[in-house]
């Protein structure tokens, strides 16, 4: 593999950075123009073989310049940032496609970095995602999609000996859910609203109600479930003329209380805010998760009742030492999250924290604090 460095490692001559491209596990070709469908970059020390590295990777994010990776290998540990072929990709996304191409990064770092303990981090959306995985290398926890078949590449993954969970939800349905706006009247119209189920209008709050709140919670399941059974119905509409799937776009997903109400899950978070800044502005915009599917992805990534992207389907069957981090002032993940999947990790050898910082730990030191409760964590359990 041919070195490169990184902006951030341009000046540090006491680390290193290499460019991982694999072919996929899953039989997913290398693309024409010559790029191979996983990739990322590996970061160690300059000098030594690291015996511990982590491993990051996001269900869309491109995590191959991780915030953690040179401050983890600056601590003695390699770090390999690593994307499946759904990185700028999260419309198409497949859970056993992804599993089998995050296994090619594990295999790697085992067979050709020469490590002997694999920590898989879980950072933001990576939580779940890394659960995922390990369910499926240790009990081959995975199903088909309705309709659909697993792809190759899942039966002889090599498990994780460590599991970090940073800053993450337990799910990207489950966080989908809690974003939805329920006040939409028709998934046609961006504009249709039930004034009554705004959360937007200050007739409504907040401060919220409880009876506002259960009322609100209600329809947003429903909301979700409706989106659900429409897609399945879609789905065998199309395979009756022998047509595989389509694009759809949900309008309003950035809806949530607790952008706008600091007294549910409270933290130190900022608020009116979300990950994109002021969530009024986001909810009505194009811009975040979910906001383009296809009706495959949507079962396998965003249906409560049908993604196993979900933490309650794979934490309890962790059993390896677990850490769970979170931040004070996250404006996604909240402290029900991090408790939630603390509480669902299957290990006796668990720990949960919350540190200072942003959803990035972005300021302050944050991330430098970070990377040394990281690492002596790590060292405690491989010394």
């Amino acid at each position: 593999m041919a070195s490169m460095s990184s902006m951030d490692l341009s000046s540090r001559h006491d680390l290193h950075a290499e460019w991982v491209s694999l072919a996929s596990p899953t039989g997913w070709p290398q693309e024409g123009w010559g790029s191979n469908p996983t990739q990322g970059i590996y970061y160690s020390p300059a000098s030594g073989r690291p015996q511990v590295a982590f491993i990051a990777t996001h269900y869309n994010l491109d995590f191959s310049e991780h915030y953690l990776a040179p401050l983890m290998a600056a601590r003695g540990f390699g770090f390999l940032g690593w994307n499946t072929r759904f990185r700028g990709a999260e419309a198409l996304f497949l859970v056993d496609h992804a599993v089998a191409e995050i296994g090619a990064g594990v295999r790697w770092l085992k067979s050709v970095a020469g490590v002997e303990t694999v920590v898989l981090l879980g950072n933001s959306g990576g939580g779940s995602l890394m659960a995922t995985y390990q369910g499926q290398a240790e009990h081959q926890s995975l199903v088909p999609v309705e309709g659909g078949r697993l792809c190759r590449g899942l039966d002889d993954l090599v498990s994780g000996d460590l599991y970090v969970s940073l800053a993450a939800h337990p799910g990207r349905a489950d966080l989908l859910a809690f974003m939805m706006d329920p006040s939409v009247t028709d998934e046609r119209d961006p504009i249709s609203r039930d004034a009554g189920l705004d959360m937007y209008s200050p007739d409504n709050g907040p401060p919220y109600s409880e009876e506002f709140r259960t009322r609100y919670r209600e329809a947003q399941l429903a909301r979700s479930a409706r989106i659900t059974s429409w897609v399945k119905e879609e789905l065998a509409r199309l395979r009756a003329v022998n047509v595989r799937d389509r694009y759809f776009s949900p309008p309003r997903l950035w809806a949530d209380l607790r952008f706008m109400d600091g007294s549910i899950d409270p933290s130190n978070r900022k608020v009116p805010a979300c990950f994109l800044g002021d969530p009024q502005r986001a909810n009505e915009g194009v811009t975040g998760i979910g906001q383009v599917s296809t009706l495959r992805t949507w079962l396998s990534m965003w249906s409560l009742t049908d993604s196993q992207c979900q933490g309650q389907l794979h934490l309890p069957n962790i059993t390896m030492p677990s850490l769970v981090i979170g931040a004070d002032g996250d404006t996604g993940c909240f402290p029900s999250h991090t408790q939630q999947i603390f509480d669902l990790i299957g290990s006796e050898d668990k720990e949960s924290m919350t540190l200072e910082g942003d959803h990035y730990f972005r300021g302050d030191g944050n991330r430098e604090r970070v990377a040394d409760v990281i690492a002596a964590w790590v060292e405690k359990r491989t010394a």
